[in-house]
């Protein structure tokens, strides 16, 4: 099955909170399903997901930040046009934010966290070998979000946690791409190993490629070329 059927076929499923719409339509606007331009019906999209206006209203609301949607009065909710300039320039300051927090992180991880990091970083190793991408997709999250809160730097955190909510779409659209799963774990092997030996210059550079190559797969799986 074509990835943008499987995301179609996700779509028509019934999303129970606002999190999942919101989820489901931006997964649709990346992947293709919705197109630029393409008129967002509150009243459809309340059908589509067997849901009332209002929750359907709130999703749109929370994907205008995220530049997925444009929302003007008097003319509705549309779907935005993503250039590749300002997809790049955001994927930039992402793989910037990132490698300041894998050198922070390892100078600044205490031994728990390092261990804690190290742990789930090997037990992840099982959903990349059973092709669990939802499963590895959480997991990736939760390992980003360790990295970032290793920095002990609030100011930095809250930078790096905004422009990753901006960019989630994009980065959960590399996770369908075949052999995807197995390379992202290889580059965050990279990442822990740097952080384990405390070697802040490898670990910042790891990181910073990493969300490179990120921006590479998800640019790839947006566009279809």
């Amino acid at each position: 099955m074509s990835a943008n059927l499987r995301i179609q076929n996700d779509l028509v499923r019934t999303g129970l909170t606002v999190d999942q719409i919101v989820r489901a339509i931006a997964d649709g606007i990346v992947t293709g399903a919705f197109r630029p331009g393409d008129k967002l019906d509150e009243v459809s999209l309340a059908e589509r997901f067997a849901v009332s206006r209002t929750p359907i209203r709130e999703a749109l609301w929370q994907l205008v930040p995220m530049g997925l949607v444009d929302r003007r009065p008097n003319r509705g909710a549309t779907v935005a046009v993503v250039s590749q300039e300002r997809l790049a320039a955001m994927f930039e300051t992402m793989a910037d934010l990132e490698g300041t927090c894998g050198r922070y992180a390892a100078l600044r991880m205490n031994p728990w966290e390092r261990a804690a990091l190290e742990r789930e970083h090997l037990a992840s190793a099982r959903l990349v070998h059973l092709g669990l991408e939802d499963d590895y997709e959480s997991f990736n999250a939760e390992f980003h979000t360790r990295l970032y809160r290793g920095a002990h730097n609030e100011h930095l955190f809250e930078l790096v946690t905004l422009t990753r909510s901006r960019l989630a779409p994009f980065r959960r659209a590399q996770f369908r791409l075949r052999g995807r799963l197995a390379k992202s774990w290889e580059e965050h092997d990279v990442i822990v190993t740097a952080i384990l030996c405390a070697d802040a210059i490898a670990a910042g550079e790891a990181a910073h490629a990493h969300v490179a190559t990120v921006s590479e797969a998800s640019a790839v799986f947006a566009t279809g070329k």
